[in-house]
């Protein structure tokens, strides 16, 4: 073995690249190994079966011979190959023919850094030096050290020192570094909205940019598996092996834990996207989305009947469930909605009370309660241009609206219809409201928030409809069940049903609560 000499101004020292050399010819050598060879010889699928034993054989070759170039960089040598170097940058390959090479506009540090990689494939930045890395990386047209310099710092963003490398990427202009730093923000929105340190600092239309960037994925149709209030929890379906990975809150097996599908329009079928923590609780809790996560509030713990105040949010670009701040009292059978950025928690059992959630200040406060003689359970709530609904209860035929303005809630004109509401959603300005008569079928309500007036809007007489929850996407609203999935589409003048229905989760238990999320291409693993 033989040592790579380095000089400077008045001192000497030793860089032993030979050695990085020889370890990547190992790598190589173990990489093309044969199955005959010893079994403690690491074997692998081969990147290019075209030449595999020429490429071997040459890179056996250029770790006997002795350095054929040299580096001047920083008032200091190093002595490489130009065969190893040419390999991955266009910059020295285009320069073979000299045997000695200065190099201007970079360190002595950071060209030791880049053909350390050049070596070894593997690249050492952090936020201190990563810019000196990606500017040298362009300077020698080494363009893959450029993606694993970004796919290092990937890996080092936290909430605490993404705000300091966008920075560093926006003085410097890095597109690269400041667009995976806008990415750590948008996949992990919640905890960057609640930082005033970071989202305080950011302008309007970086805000903007990082809630796009969370709903860019493709909009699915999902359902939760939840219970009423009355029913007992069963045993869960044996087969849950298809479903991806939890994250660490849950401690429960598959089995047991209620699941979360979505439907997969390209394979025309359901499949389990997550399983929900054992700590959620599933019976009697209120289901919403918002900023593409989902929130499950409230519910009644296990078969002993305590109310729970806890509040649990999965993030599907993250595949990741957290615990946040707990509402200020424990609710079951209530209602929640998303508004303008705020979470609102309407009613529950024996309760006329809502409070509303802002996440970047992480606190629940009292808003006006429900009016006297309405109904705190068995209510539908949706929201509609800014303003927020209420129906259902004993009362089916009125209809609550509140003002966030004027912190008020305001009586709406009644409904024709005395039957029990399955679901009501809002589309456009319109709030649709669909009641099931096993007997009669579905019968659909239409009101118009503008001019305040219902309408009915169609009837399907046809079947034995059981009752649905509902979800939209575009212009069609999902009415979903465990038996089937029923398409109303809504159009200018004209609104019906879909002959064609989507099925239901073949695993299914419990109630099917539907609701829609933007589901990344590739979900990130949990780690």
């Amino acid at each position: 073995m033989f040592s790579i000499e380095v000089t400077g101004k008045g001192n000497g020292r030793e860089l032993d690249l030979v050695y990085l050399l020889l370890l990547k010819t190992f790598h190589l050598n173990n990489m093309f190994a044969k199955p005959s060879e010893p079994a403690d010889t690491l074997t692998g699928p081969s990147p290019n079966p075209r030449s595999q034993e020429d490429e071997n054989e040459q890179d056996r070759q250029e770790a006997e011979e002795e350095p054929d170039l040299v580096i001047e960089v920083g008032g200091q040598t190093i002595n490489a190959h130009k065969a190893v170097l040419a390999e991955k940058s266009d910059y020295f390959k285009a320069r073979q023919s000299r045997s000695v090479l200065k190099v201007k506009g970079l360190s002595y540090k950071t060209m030791s850094t880049l053909i350390d990689y050049l070596y070894t494939s593997q690249i050492s930045v952090s936020k201190n030096n990563v810019v000196d890395v990606i500017t040298g990386a362009k300077i020698l047209q080494i363009h893959c050290a450029v993606q694993a310099a970004i796919d290092s710092m990937s890996e080092q963003i936290t909430v605490e020192n993404c705000y300091e490398i966008l920075s560093i990427a926006k003085k410097q202009r890095l597109s690269e570094l400041k667009e995976t730093a806008y990415g750590f923000m948008s996949n992990n929105f919640l905890q960057i909205l609640k930082d005033p340190a970071v989202y305080g600092r950011l302008t309007g239309s970086e805000r903007d940019l990082i809630l796009k960037k969370r709903t860019e994925g493709r909009k699915a149709l999902m359902v939760a598996e939840v219970n009423d209030v009355f029913d007992r929890v069963g045993s869960r379906p044996p087969s849950r092996s298809g479903s991806r990975p939890q994250s660490p809150l849950s401690v429960g097996s598959l089995e047991e834990n209620h699941m979360i599908y979505f439907y997969n329009e390209a394979e025309r079928d359901w499949q389990s996207l997550t399983a929900m923590p054992e700590d959620v609780n599933t019976k009697g809790c209120g289901i919403c989305t918002m900023y593409n996560y989902l929130f499950v509030a409230g519910g009644i713990k296990g078969d002993k009947g305590k109310v729970s105040d806890k509040v649990f949010c999965f993030n599907p670009i993250t595949n990741r469930w957290a615990e946040i701040r707990p509402m200020n009292q424990a609710r079951a059978q209530l209602k929640l909605v998303s508004m303008d950025g705020f979470l609102y928690a309407i009613g529950g059992e024996c309760l006329f009370t809502v409070e509303k959630y802002d996440p970047r200040m992480d606190r629940w406060t009292t808003v006006a309660p429900l009016p006297k003689g309405a109904f705190a359970v068995a209510h539908e709530a949706t929201t509609c241009s800014g303003e927020l609904y209420v129906s259902g209860g004993s009362l089916f035929y009125r209809l609550l609206k509140y003002d966030p303005k004027r912190d008020e809630w305001q009586e709406c004109p009644y409904n024709n219809s005395r039957k029990k509401s399955s679901d009501m959603v809002a589309l456009r300005s319109f709030i649709y409201r669909f009641d099931v008569n096993r007997e009669q079928g579905i019968n659909v309500f239409k009101y118009n928030t503008i001019v305040k007036m219902w309408h009915d809007c169609m009837s399907q007489r046809l079947g034995n409809h059981l009752p649905f929850r509902c979800a939209v996407i575009g212009n069609r609203i999902y009415c979903v069940n465990r038996s089937q999935t029923l398409q109303f589409v809504v159009e200018e003048d004209n609104a019906y049903f879909t002959e064609e229905t989507l099925g239901a989760p073949l695993d299914a238990k419990g109630i099917l609560f539907p609701f829609v999320l933007s589901l990344p291409e590739k979900p990130e693993k949990v780690k």
